[in-house]
């Protein structure tokens, strides 16, 4: 999320060569960076923080308890420490937290408001609770994930353990779910829908796109649709 002023990069989960690399790619100089926030503490979102934090000398934004279940290693970065559901101002930024479901010690979504815009994120979450679908009203854009297809995850893979973390009520929502909330709940102004965090053994960006188009042409409104890959990424949005 960036504005003219500020620059906020959420999670840090690949290396730092490979976010450095990705930030090039899309002409984003990381030393304009002005914080990192943290969504929980699971390899995949903080595996690269630690040493992009002290690299890039800013602050990271994150809960007690994320902060708490992350391994710092030689010396923790400059800690902003938040509860959830608390209202950040981060330069000309507006963040909202929530807490979403997933077994982790602490997680969050957020939402980013300037210059009247919104923009959603949540990833990482079992189900869409009451209280997330309050918070994603009036998003001007969306990111929401869309991590795995029930039929694929059954027969793929992964062991029976797993399978049944990652459809739990604590685990990753499914294209059907997605969709569901796309049915019910997406605000009928959301200009740009971003589906993400698409597992790479139980998914396919072609499954999704088809999922969602459908459950968009059945609620009668026609944002743009973008499905995120892992190994790219993706275009920047100008709103």
């Amino acid at each position: 999320m960036a504005t003219g002023k500020t620059r906020l990069l959420v999670d840090a989960g690949l290396s730092v060569r490979e976010t450095l690399r990705r930030l090039a790619e899309i002409a984003q100089p990381p030393e304009r960076i002005d914080g990192i926030l943290v969504t929980h503490e699971h390899s995949d979102h903080v595996s690269g923080l630690p040493r992009l934090a002290r690299r890039l000398g800013v602050p990271v934004f994150a809960t007690e308890r994320t902060a708490a279940s992350v391994d710092w290693g030689e010396a923790a970065p400059r800690l902003e420490i938040f509860q959830a559901g608390a209202r950040l101002a981060i330069g000309d930024i507006d963040v909202d937290t929530f807490s979403i479901p997933h077994d982790a010690a602490d997680p969050v979504g957020f939402c980013f408001r300037s210059q009247g815009i919104k923009i959603g994120l949540v990833t990482d979450l079992g189900y869409v609770p009451d209280s997330v679908r309050y918070q994603l009203r009036g998003t001007t854009a969306l990111v929401l994930e869309s991590n795995h297809d029930l039929e694929m995850l059954k027969v793929g893979p992964y062991p029976w353990p797993v399978k049944q973390r990652v459809m739990s009520r604590v685990g990753h929502l499914s294209n059907e779910m997605a969709c569901e909330f796309v049915l019910t709940d997406l605000d009928s102004g959301t200009a740009t829908l971003i589906l993400a965090h698409l597992s790479e053994h139980n998914n396919h960006p072609e499954i999704v796109r088809m999922f969602a188009g459908d459950a968009l042409a059945r609620r009668g409104v026609s944002p743009r649709l973008v499905v995120a890959e892992q190994r790219r990424p993706t275009e920047i949005f100008v709103f």
